[in-house]
């Protein structure tokens, strides 16, 4: 008896130690706990989404790929998934499950000393516990920690419903493939809502959590396949489906669907511009933190067909261009033996290829070159395609001419080629006829906007993002060359000269100051109209008649008007300068151009509309106008709204449609001819710098302005007959005539307060009926033609007046 009392004594001590010394464990590993009131607030980690104006993804930003769903949007077949494969007794255990921790502890004392890696048992309490507080600590197991994940287990349970603790589990788990959380995760996988996921595609989610990389489908798919039936099983047991639903499951094929290449859109130059836009902003609810954490949704304002249409026309004019000036030779070359196929496909081909391919030249003769391509498919080049193809020398300088295919390839040429249909004279080519190509050296931009509020439609930057991430429209610092004279000349119709005003163009001399020699600027093709108008020297770009008129308006003057337009923030105010000699971007230049046929109203280029927060509050707003009246419920008849216009007047509306109305002829008669053939009003100026280093056109139609710009990014010239009338110019053609298509031929805008009188283009006075170019020219009252010819001299000056010029001046002019 006593010896028994005695066992029985040391038991309870035994006891009532253990006990004490669990409450003292406890008590301890409770001092160390995070706050888990803080979940009472989540705000994890989601992903930005930038939206295309019509709604599609352009783009997303995150550190973690998450989109956050509550539990009550949750479909019961994935929350069941989940719960089947991770914790089945999820809704009736305290936060940890006593029987699994039993088993976890048997088996690891089982295995040690074995080395092998302790396991646990974790309930999705713990999961949430561990993933929320204790993620940031070693991966191995811990027996301390798991002592602390027990603990605060038990107390989100107090403290939160089952709902809600599975909300943050599903949230929050990695899923792998960059998912975090189960919306992402469906997304990734099977390109649907989780509203659309089938039993058999939630059990594979389900699946997950254990190990996401061993069960990835295009890396594992047998184990992947194996752990989804596995919680199929699960899911049957435990009551969670029926058996015709477990077999229609287990039946279901199990393959990975990307998001489908109709829901998203590709303008990686446009993205950057909204991603720099919001990572830089010094507003405290955007920033880059925000940015890659906050979940954003941005709407901007692409317009996805103009920006296609918009990266096809300036590639397209880049490679016309780089066809004019000869071929640097092949890819590589290879050994045209019986392992070709192999060896070609080891070269590896740039992403930037597009519709293009890499070939072989496996033979050539006088008439042809015969080509292979890696996957065994086999075509021709035929020499008409390839006549392009002079070999560039030093010095740049062009080879002779192709006269047969032998001339330009031989058999082991590894070759860049494009499928081409018809050939220049319109005959139809054979289906495996290629043409020769290679990528551009030279590189450009373009970018298209609403010239009433700034918002940009397309934007591209070069040939491609992935070549090169150097924003052309945006960051390259270029001279406009000719594109700035519009400048100069508005601030002279703002200073009482008229389009008609005489302008002397010839030869001039400025003195630039001591120890400096002479400046003897020089119209492209040095020939001189002499005394000739205003109107003229835009439309043909007479550079000596844009000197005198900056030296009669003052520089400073034309300076003025450059940073008013947003052209040149500080214009050095030399002569030069008003040729085009200061630098700027295509964006600034079109943004200017959009001033100039808005009426002369201020607007700011950008590419975001809206930016919401992650609960739908707008937090930016490009267009902040009041609007009383937009946000009505319904539409009840009510007057429509009036939307104040509170733009900034920074040039005379009258100026502004005078210039408008010169660069129409511009288009019609003068240096961008080519772009006549659109058919529709627009009006514009070719730009052309030194040397033709760089080659611009900039233009408008009543809505939307372009800004075009072609060089090489290490400037050197283009080309002595390339200018922006060659170049640009088509490219700006091109982009209308598919743009422009399908609407009305709307003409400019007149403002109030102009005269409309019909002069002789050449002489700028009233038609005599000795013939001539007769066009109605716009004047602002008390400048219109008398008689009198007002003539800018020598050195701007006015020279005096006299009898109109009878007759057109002599010479041809230059195409500048």
């Amino acid at each position: 008896m006593k010896l028994l009392s005695g066992i029985l004594g040391l038991l309870s001590n035994l006891g009532l130690f253990a006990i004490v010394a669990l409450l003292l464990a406890v008590n301890r590993f409770s001092a160390e706990l995070p706050d888990y009131q803080q979940l009472q607030v989540y705000h994890p980690p989601l992903v930005t989404r930038v939206l295309a104006g019509d709604g599609r993804l352009l783009a997303e930003y995150a550190i973690e790929k998450r989109v956050f769903v509550p539990a009550s949007a949750i479909p019961e077949p994935v929350k069941r998934a989940f719960i089947a494969a991770e914790d089945k007794t999820f809704y009736t255990h305290p936060g940890i499950d006593l029987p699994g921790i039993a088993a976890a502890m048997l088996t690891n004392i089982k295995n040690y000393g074995t080395g092998r890696r302790p396991i646990g048992a974790s309930t999705i309490t713990q999961q949430v516990a561990k993933n929320f507080f204790f993620s940031g600590e070693a991966s191995e197991v811990s027996y301390q920690r798991k002592a602390k994940e027990l603990i605060l287990a038990f107390r989100l349970e107090q403290a939160y419903s089952k709902d809600r603790i599975l909300e943050l589990y599903l949230n929050q788990i990695y899923l792998g493939q960059g998912a975090y959380g189960v919306v992402a995760a469906a997304l990734n996988y099977f390109d649907k809502r989780l509203d659309e996921l089938t039993i058999g595609e939630a059990a594979y989610l389900g699946g997950l959590p254990k190990a996401p990389n061993d069960y990835q489908l295009t890396l594992h798919p047998t184990q992947a396949k194996a752990r989804r039936d596995w919680v199929i099983g699960q899911m049957l047991d435990n009551g969670f489906i029926t058996r015709e639903q477990a077999d229609q499951a287990l039946a279901e094929p199990l393959q990975l669907r990307r998001r489908g290449t109709t829901e998203a859109v590709t303008a990686d130059y446009f993205a950057e511009e909204v991603r720099r836009e919001i990572a830089t902003s010094k507003d405290p609810k955007l920033g880059q933190d925000n940015l890659y954490t906050g979940g954003l949704y941005v709407r901007s304002t692409l317009d996805p067909k103009l920006q296609e249409l918009g990266d096809r026309v300036l590639r397209a004019g880049l490679v016309r261009y780089d066809l004019r000036h000869g071929w640097r030779g092949p890819v590589t070359e290879i050994d045209p033996g019986p392992d070709w196929q192999k060896r070609l496909a080891m070269v590896p081909a740039p992403e930037w290829l597009y519709e293009w391919h890499l070939a072989m030249v496996l033979d050539a003769d006088a008439k042809e070159a015969k080509i292979g391509f890696a996957d065994g498919g086999a075509g021709t080049i035929p020499l008409a395609e390839l006549r392009w193809a002079r070999h560039v020398r030093e010095g740049k300088v062009v080879g002779p001419a192709i006269e047969k295919a032998t001339d330009a390839l031989k058999a082991g040429d590894v070759v860049i080629v494009a499928k081409v249909d018809k050939s220049e004279d319109g005959k139809d080519y054979p289906a495996d006829t290629y043409a020769l190509r290679q990528i551009p050296e030279v590189s450009g931009a373009l970018v298209a906007m609403d010239v009433h509020t700034g918002r940009v439609f397309a934007l591209t930057g070069g040939w491609s993002f992935k070549q090169s991430e150097f924003d052309r429209a945006t960051q390259a610092m270029r001279q406009p060359g000719s594109s700035f004279k519009p400048i100069v000349y508005m601030a002279a119709l703002d200073s009482g000269y008229s389009p008609s005003t005489i302008v002397l163009d010839a030869p001039i001399s400025i003195d630039q100051g001591p120890g400096l020699p002479l400046w003897s600027p020089e119209n492209y093709g040095g020939d001189y109209l002499g005394p000739t108008t205003m109107r003229v020297g835009i439309e043909k770009s007479r550079n000596l008649m844009t000197v005198r008129v900056a030296q009669a308006v003052g520089m400073e003057k034309v300076v003025e008007y450059a940073k008013k337009l947003g052209v040149v923030d500080n214009l050095m105010p030399t002569l030069a300068m008003a040729l085009g000699a200061g630098e700027t971007t295509p964006i600034r230049m079109a943004t200017a151009y959009s001033m100039i046929v808005n009426g002369g109203k201020r607007i700011t280029p950008t590419f975001i509309d809206r930016i919401q927060d992650r609960n739908g509050a707008t937090i930016y707003r490009h267009d902040e106008r009041p609007c009383q009246g937009c946000r009505a419920a319904t539409w009840n008849s009510q007057p429509v709204p009036q939307i104040p216009d509170t733009r900034e007047q920074v040039i005379d509306p009258r100026t502004a449609y005078q210039m408008v109305h010169i660069m129409e002829g511009v288009v019609q008669r003068g240096t961008a001819v080519a772009v006549k053939v659109v058919g529709k009003p627009l009006a514009g100026k070719t730009g052309t710098t030194n040397d033709s280093k760089d080659a611009w056109f900039v233009g408008f139609s009543p809505e939307l302005a372009v800004g075009v710009y072609v060089g090489y990014d290490q400037p050197r010239s283009l080309g002595g007959k390339e200018t922006g009338g060659a170049i640009a110019a088509p490219i700006f053609r091109d982009f209308m005539m598919e743009a422009l298509a399908d609407k009305p031929a709307t003409p400019f805008r007149r403002p109030p307060g102009l005269r409309f009188v019909r002069v002789d283009l050449h002489t700028g006075q009233r038609p005599t009926g000795d013939g001539g170019t007769i066009i109605d020219e716009a004047f602002k009252p008390g400048t219109e033609p008398n008689g009198e010819i007002v003539i800018i001299g020598g050195s701007g000056d006015v020279l005096g007046t006299g009898a109109p010029a009878g007759g057109p001046p002599t010479g041809t002019g230059g195409l500048y």
